[in-house]
């Protein structure tokens, strides 16, 4: 692959990259800082009061003793640069700019882009820079991230692209690969990768401004049940990746991750907390089951003010039943009407949210176990949707003493008894383990 550059017919005229893969180019506009005269105020300062007493302090005598306790630690915070808006306002603060260079060296690196005059009648990609501030575990600042992605909007299906892709682990993939790391005893690492390739170079040609860059996975083979999950083997030694789009664990996904010899536990009370801000609930009175257990939601009810914020909160539910089996069910009945949401659905949600109030401290708890046996439970709620008749099934699957997979789901078809539902769910389980 090679490049080839011509002058632009104008000055003004940007270049155009041919990418299987990318290239980026900015430029940079002087800024001017100005100050604006204050009036000055002048105050008279009060004598000070005359001492009464007999004791003599070391400062009025002039003797400086540093503080032991303190002796060798400084205090210092730097202030956290502000998200910018856009890549000339980036590119003038030298923590954004350093961001920017990391990923625009990393595709360099990479030669993810052939450099061409803009041939005619071709769709020209664009795409943007997005930035974002990354953290650690205590909330303190790690570092600052700037991304070069594709402006989806711009491409056209069957021009610029067939299908698209996002590399999202199973849950059940990565309390499988904990699960079988902690019986045996393997070690585990967290990486976070300031650029990722995780794509091989396409074959088919794009036209971008600023494209993304792919690269092939040099070693890793992608396993046949979970795309994210990546596999190196090299004679008797073994290595498996597991990839959460640029995030890969002792805090991953907003989970908190706490290990010993005999035992691994899994926590995201971090966002709970994060949650129960969001819905205005951080103080809110925690109540003992997360579900109403003599009736069923159904449509009906007044149109909720704010329909985005109860798909935000049904989202964030979903996600909070990675270490939460206990609100699989409770959070798929809140799901089932974010198309539409009620009153009735608000109030749904407020429960679930008080209950896990109460359970803040709670996650999954992993276990080093000798056994390596699959064990599934299933059932089914036949009929049990009050507005389609339609059946509810769930299941559990155990890899020896650890659970590692859980759903909460309506069929999609009527079953005209039990029989065929619990069948159905039967058939589901079975799906997962194979």
């Amino acid at each position: 692959m090679h490049s080839v550059t011509q002058p632009s017919a104008h000055p003004d005229t940007p270049p155009y990259y041919n990418t299987s893969q990318s290239t980026t180019q900015f430029t940079t506009q002087p800024n001017f800082a100005h100050t604006t005269p204050t009036s000055a105020t002048t105050h008279t300062i009060p004598n000070p009061p005359t001492r009464t007493h007999p004791m003599v302090t070391r400062s009025q005598v002039g003797t400086v003793k540093p503080n032991p306790h303190f002796h060798g630690h400084t205090s210092h915070t730097s202030p956290i640069s502000l998200i910018p808006k856009s890549p000339s306002i980036a590119l003038s603060d030298p923590n954004w700019q350093d961001a920017m260079y990391d990923e625009y060296n990393a595709l360099i690196k990479n030669s993810t882009w052939v450099l061409v005059p803009k041939p005619p009648n071709v769709n020209v990609v664009q795409s943007m820079w997005l930035f974002r501030h990354k953290y650690h575990v205590d909330g303190s600042l790690s570092r600052y991230k700037a991304r070069l992605v594709a402006n989806g909007c711009s491409q056209q299906f069957g021009v610029d692209y067939d299908d698209t892709f996002s590399p999202i682990v199973k849950p059940a993939t990565v309390r499988t690969v904990l699960s079988l790391a902690l019986s045996r005893d393997w070690p585990i690492h967290q990486l976070d990768v300031k650029n990722a390739f995780l794509n091989g170079d396409i074959s088919e040609t794009a036209y971008m401004y600023q494209p993304p860059g792919y690269a092939n996975r040099v070693g890793f083979l992608s396993s046949r049940c979970d795309s994210s999950l990546f596999i190196y083997q090299h004679g008797y030694e073994v290595a498996h990746l597991l990839i959460y789009v640029d995030d890969i664990l002792n805090y991953f996904l907003g989970i908190f991750v706490t290990r010993d010899s005999t035992c691994m536990f899994l926590s995201q009370k971090k966002y709970v907390l994060e949650l129960l801000d969001k819905a205005y609930m951080a103080n809110c009175n925690p109540t003992r089951t997360p579900v109403e257990t003599e009736s069923k939601l159904g449509p009906d009810g007044d149109p909720i003010s704010d329909p985005t914020l109860y798909r935000s909160l049904a989202g964030g539910l979903q996600y909070l039943t990675f270490t939460r089996p206990n609100i699989s069910y409770a959070v798929q009945q809140v799901c089932l009407h974010m198309h539409d949401p009620q009153e009735p659905h608000l109030a749904a949600i407020k429960r679930v949210l008080r209950y896990v109030r109460g359970i803040l401290d709670f996650g999954l708890q992993l276990y080093a176990s000798i056994t390596g046996s699959l064990v599934a439970y299933t059932d089914a709620d036949w009929a049990g949707c009050p507005t389609t008749g339609r059946s509810t099934s769930g299941y559990c699957v155990f890899l020896g003493d650890n659970l590692l997979s859980w759903s909460a789901k309506r069929q999609h078809t009527l079953f005209r008894s039990s029989v065929e539902a619990e069948y159905k769910g039967v058939a589901n389980v079975v799906s997962e383990t194979t």
